[in-house]
């Protein structure tokens, strides 16, 4: 993999700046005397382009040397602020160093609780435990929200805190596990596929501490619930409660969308008399205080308690080849990094860490990179890549590479996933994903390439969805075509409870996806094909999958509604017109054509080793291509049972035409960016 090219033409000199985090501000950006922010290096060099823009021909970099920098406001580059092919712009750390952008605010002033009228409603093991510092008096007002956003899209986890560089916990009942639905209230004929529930958020509980009895006089109760369906949670204010009959009212202004059923699970957050382990927190958002339960030590230093403030505070809009490399940036508010509009701008080998959202989102634009960063900790998802045009299938070019992107989903598991592509002609490769609530890596649009990724324990909080997912913004639709997912590595995920999950998902008629060269193992189901058509499965292998290739007819059975809105969504797109004619010609007389039924899908040359592979429902049969697969015999792993060892000379895959998968190059890479590659934990 090449390193982003920072060579300047022969012949001429960059312009070269520097800035110490903890230096003094009055500095003029030589080694000798550095700037004391980011922002005075941007300035200098907008200044440099104003005045003198020949000295910039060769680009510039501005060396950011050790510290960390609190931003109490984004920090914003524009169109002023691009560089060029010849000369692009690069801000860097250089290496053995670090360099930390922080959204966040350090807090000190804590003291033991004296008010007994808060002591008394804490557990007695936390009384002499738990700190308080005021927020108001450090000048912190806006706290933020604590509510939900909806899908995949930005969200705000409002305040935060964090301690020793990692994130805490709000007060929540149950410290692990959930409480459940034991019975709905109101019987008003609810129900989705055959599943009864209601409309109405009233039901009662079952807890056998019936904890919420201590839950008299707490303010702003909030309830963080999988309501109806494992895949569809959302956080609503609990209106009123009732221990005694172990009954509870959620705030009907903001009603869950499926509804509410018998059996599922929630658990309770933002209660002071819950903050009853170390490491939870709670902010008495009337006044101000912030009580804490430190982990360790009950000795806070300075400096180790932050509250998250800045929202998005590394901004890009309509900036074009410009390099930010090297930086570690956290305890943020929103999306660590937007880029915008522009072209090529790449966020390369950043820690993007305990951050309330996502850590970077690309809308737009051309040719933007995220390349060789870790991302963990956030409370939304890793990485959006948003580029390209539908109607002329131009493609955006963004791409995700070689990035480590574990434990996301903090504040909103569900549909926040480790990449995400959108639009058209988007790229994610060589990156490790693993640890993540729901998918690692969705995608909507056409023209996607998924490929040498390595993907493990996903899907963690949700049964009915895939490692690698066909989700976002109405991503059902036959026209969202010519996606290629190979040479990835998914392996030993099993769901939510054990229950199950898929390997490679398909939704409802999702269409024209080649899934080859990949290798699943140990992946309750494997693929899921939703009644789509033209999907080609070859050359994988399947090892230990209960289930390893599925294929419905879903559009002529219970998902037969959807029919005519696939119908009118043929229509946004110019598909009987070029380049769509051409690029996917099956889809030009498709309602001449049965569409209803999942035409075109083929399923061969694989390896199925220990899989139950074939899943085809009767109705789909006789539209499936079936060519010849490896199935009773043994395939010969060069370590037996382990299917990224490799395949042994002898093995009689390779007579049926198997191509070899160069599992070598799947996952992290060491380059020159990414220098070491942790072992797989």
């Amino acid at each position: 993999m090449k390193e982003p090219d920072e060579r300047r033409n022969e012949g001429s000199v960059a312009v070269e700046l520097h800035v110490t985090l903890n230096g003094s501000c009055r500095g003029d950006g030589t080694l000798a005397h550095p700037f004391g922010t980011i922002q005075q290096a941007r300035d200098a060099l907008r200044e440099i382009r104003r005045m003198c823009p020949e000295k910039l021909r060769s680009g510039a970099t501005v060396w950011v040397h050790g510290g960390t920098c609190h931003l109490a406001q984004p920090l914003i580059f524009d169109e002023q602020d691009s560089g060029t092919p010849e000369g692009p712009i690069a801000y860097r750390v250089p290496e053995r160093q670090e360099a930390k952008l922080s959204g966040g605010v350090p807090v000190g002033g804590w003291n033991k609780i004296t008010d007994e009228r808060i002591l008394s409603r804490l557990e007695p093991q936390a009384r002499e435990k738990i700190r308080q510092t005021d927020l108001r008096a450090a000048g912190i007002e806006d706290f933020g929200r604590m509510e939900s956003a909806n899908n995949w899209a930005q969200s705000d986890a409002g305040l935060e805190l964090f301690y020793r560089g990692r994130p805490m916990t709000l007060a929540r009942y149950p410290n692990d596990g959930y409480m459940h639905i034991e019975e709905v209230l109101v019987e008003d004929g609810h129900s989705i596929h055959g599943c009864k529930g209601s409309k109405v958020g009233k039901f009662k509980y079952r807890d056998e501490a019936n904890r919420p009895a201590r839950w008299v006089g707490e303010r702003d109760i909030m309830l963080h619930g999988y309501w109806f369906w494992d895949w569809a949670d959302q956080r609503i204010r609990l209106a009123a409660f009732d221990a005694d009959r172990r009954e509870m009212t959620l705030d009907d202004t903001q009603p869950h969308a499926y509804g509410y059923r018998a059996g599922q699970w929630f658990y309770a957050y933002n209660l002071l008399c819950e903050l009853d382990s170390p490491g939870e927190w709670y902010l008495e958002r009337k006044t101000g205080i912030l009580y804490f339960w430190p982990p360790g030590e009950s000795h806070i230093r300075d400096g180790e308690a932050v509250v998250s403030v800045t929202r998005d505070p590394v901004r890009f809009n309509n900036v074009s080849h410009l390099i930010f490399r090297g930086f570690v940036i956290e305890a943020s508010r929103g999306t660590a990094v937007r880029i915008e509009g522009g072209e090529k701008v790449e966020v390369i080998a950043c820690a993007i860490r305990n951050i309330g959202g996502y850590a970077v989102w690309v809308e737009g634009g051309t040719g933007h990179r995220v390349v060789g960063c870790d991302v963990y900790g956030t409370g939304d998802g890793g990485i959006v890549l948003h580029g390209g045009d539908r109607r002329t299938l131009k493609p955006g070019r963004h791409e995700a590479v070689n990035n480590h992107i574990h434990h996301i989903g903090r504040w909103n598991p569900l549909y926040k996933t480790g990449i995400q592509l959108t639009g058209v002609g988007n790229r994610a490769a060589h990156n490790r994903i693993h640890d993540v609530p729901h998918v690692a890596i969705g995608f909507t649009g056409n023209d996607h390439l998924v490929e040498y990724n390595e993907i493990y324990r996903a899907v963690q909080q949700a049964n009915d969805a895939g490692m690698i997912y066909t989700t976002g913004a109405h991503p059902e639709e036959w026209t969202m075509r010519g996606h290629v997912i190979r040479h990835n590595f998914l392996h030993h995920s099993k769901g939510f409870r054990g229950l199950g999950c898929q390997g490679v998902y398909l939704d409802d008629m999702f269409s024209s996806a080649a899934i080859v060269g990949n290798i699943f193992w140990e992946i309750p189901r494997a693929i899921l094909i939703g009644g789509g058509r033209d999907n080609v499965v070859a050359n994988n292998i399947f090892v230990g999958c209960r289930k390893a290739v599925h294929i419905d007819a879903r559009a002529t059975g219970w998902a037969g509604s959807t029919v005519p809105e696939l119908i009118r969504l043929l229509d946004a797109v110019p598909y009987r017109e070029e380049p769509w004619a051409s690029k996917y010609p099956e889809l030009v007389n498709i309602l001449q054509d049965e569409p209803a039924l999942p035409k075109g899908n083929v399923i061969e040359r694989n390896i199925f080793s220990n899989a139950d592979w074939d899943e085809i429902e009767d109705k789909a049969r006789p539209v499936v291509k079936v060519g010849e697969n490896l199935v009773a015999e043994d395939p010969g792993f060069v370590n037996p049972g382990v299917p990224n060892s490799g395949l042994t000379d002898e093995s009689p895959a390779w007579k049926m035409g198997f191509q070899r998968i160069p599992t070598e190059r799947i996952g992290l890479i060491a380059d020159g960016i990414r220098k070491t590659v942790p072992p797989p934990g």
